[in-house]
């Protein structure tokens, strides 16, 4: 173990592509074109090894264009929990037993074949999701980062010592591996957060039935052939995509699930908590819960602020992917001194924001699904009455589901609009008269999940350090785009347990700790 830990260089985060050089944006055209000649094509469930179709299907389309049909996905019900817990129980046998090298390698495998395909994983993301070209390089690059990260910090785990040695004992720390878990991810990282959440598993000696969201499964059946590929054994991970009320609750409550790691909304999560928390005949372990479960996300605009930075870090983190990220800016909280050039400014950097197709590498693409474009609309629609428009509120033109970037201000801090996640691109903005009012506007949320400041007061910057209750803080920069080793991410109150993804203490959470004190002769 030793040996490789020694030749491991120190972690660098994957480098991004810088797609205003030609050659760059020549190759992520040729790879969406590339990519565009496999739609259609029919993806195998595959539990312990074994490819199976079922009758039920789940077809995957392109939220910029909906005729166009992405992947066709077998559909887990219930029926299926059993086998692939059999299968996940069986491979954990063998899999928990082997040397931490062995597991870390094969993360390093996987990060060497995301990095050699990366722009084929771009085109998935963009066609099936509709990130840019830059919002799918950024998760791309984040689920490399995961790999490399977790299998370092797995090495650092197997040589872990206790503080203190007694006199004639040889005092040791092992982490061990869990069991099985359930793995349910979400569509808006549908590469990132898909990795990370099952390598953090899988590295840590567990195995994994693996259920993705039925709006992204193709990326997720790509990844899933990459562990393949970098010599996954059968059963370490099993690909189901099913439907939740059928398939996820059925492997959640299954009294041999060891762990649930879920992103996605908190009424899901929540259901989950519940779920995991009453024990089954047969079960004899607490099941360990790692929720992400969304935000409502503030940014403070002082009066001392640059206005300019201020302006284009809220339009980036509201309007960037959609405003379809948890950690998305949907609510800016600006000093009445500064409110009404602030939101000038606002109004015209956001009217230079195009919305399109995103294979065009348009700045704002669709929405998710019909769904979500339906409810995001409606939000639009109270808002309307709740504030003022000032720029959007509609549906953009086009095939798919565009939305206009909208910006609704004078809104109540106890409005629905303030108050409820909405996750598209709507942004609410809020007059206060004093820092104090902001701060308290700002913790006045359900959630506590991201949350940044632009001021040059000192003082004021500590304040928020101290009082901001969120899990990531920003200090004059946007509230998205956490970097792996830098930003660990998780929230606070209902956006979770504060797995804090991308941290050196995450794989605490999918080990358990042995303590050995062993008397010597």
């Amino acid at each position: 173990m030793a040996t490789l830990a020694a030749a491991v260089r120190p972690f660098v985060n994957e480098p991004l592509l810088d797609f205003r050089k030609e050659a760059n944006g020549q190759a992520m055209r040729a790879a969406i074109e590339k990519a565009r000649k496999e739609l259609g094509r029919e993806y195998d469930m595959v539990i312990g090894g074994r490819r199976l179709r079922t009758e039920e299907k789940i077809k995957s389309v392109n939220p910029a264009r909906p005729s166009e049909v992405i992947g066709i996905h077998q559909k887990a019900g219930r029926e299926h929990v059993e086998p692939a817990m059999q299968a996940a129980l069986a491979a954990f046998g063998t899999w928990k037993d082997r040397l931490m090298e062995e597991r870390a390698e094969l993360l390093f495998k996987v990060a060497d074949i995301l990095r050699r395909r990366k722009l084929e994983f771009n085109a998935w993301l963009t066609l099936e999701v509709g990130k840019n070209w830059e919002e799918a390089e950024a998760d791309t690059c984040e689920a490399i980062d995961f790999c490399e990260l977790y299998a370092r910090e797995a090495l650092r785990l197997a040589s872990v010592e206790p503080p203190v040695q007694l006199p004639g004992e040889r005092d040791s720390l092992r982490y061990s591996a869990l069991g099985v878990g359930a793995v349910i991810t979400p569509w808006n990282f549908p590469l990132a957060i898909l990795t990370g959440m099952t390598v953090a598993s899988v590295v840590c000696g567990n195995t994994v039935v693996l259920k993705p969201s039925s709006d992204s499964p193709t990326i997720a059946a790509k990844l899933f052939g990459a562990l393949e590929e970098a010599g996954m054994p059968a059963g370490v991970v099993n690909f189901c995509p099913g439907a939740g009320a059928t398939f996820g609750n059925g492997l959640v409550a299954h009294p041999k699930t060891r762990f649930v790691a879920f992103t996605g909304s908190r009424d899901v999560g929540l259901d989950i908590q519940v779920r995991s928390s009453q024990p089954q005949p047969g079960q004899i372990w607490i099941k360990r819960t790692i929720l992400e479960m969304g935000g409502k996300n503030s940014i403070i605009v002082d009066s001392d602020a640059n206005l300019d930075a201020a302006v284009e870090g809220v339009a980036v983190s509201a309007f960037g992917f959609q405003g379809q990220k948890c950690s998305a800016c949907s609510r800016a909280i600006v000093h009445q001194k500064v409110y009404d050039q602030f939101l000038e400014k606002l109004r015209q950097r956001v009217a230079q924001i195009q919305v399109g197709d995103p294979a065009e590498n348009k700045y704002m693409g669709p929405v998710i699904n019909e769904g979500a474009m339906k409810s995001i609309l409606n939000y639009i629609e109270i808002g309307k009455k709740e504030g003022r428009l000032v720029t959007g509120g509609k549906r953009a033109s086009g095939d798919g589901y565009f939305i206009e970037p909208t910006v609704i201000e004078d809104v109540d801090p106890k409005s629905r609009l303030s108050q409820e996640e909405i996750f598209g691109p709507v942004l609410a903005v809020m007059k206060v008269k004093d820092f104090d009012e902001a701060l308290a506007t700002a913790n006045d949320t359900d959630y506590g999940l991201t949350g940044a400041i632009y001021s040059t007061s000192e003082e004021k910057i500590e304040r928020a350090k101290r009082e901001f209750h969120v899990g990531n803080l920003y200090i004059n920069r946007k509230c998205t785009g956490a970097v792996v080793g830098a930003h660990p991410f998780g929230g606070f109150n209902m956006s979770g347990t504060d797995s804090k993804a991308g941290g050196t203490d995450y794989l605490y959470l999918f080990s358990q700790a042995k303590s050995i004190g062993h008397k010597l002769n």
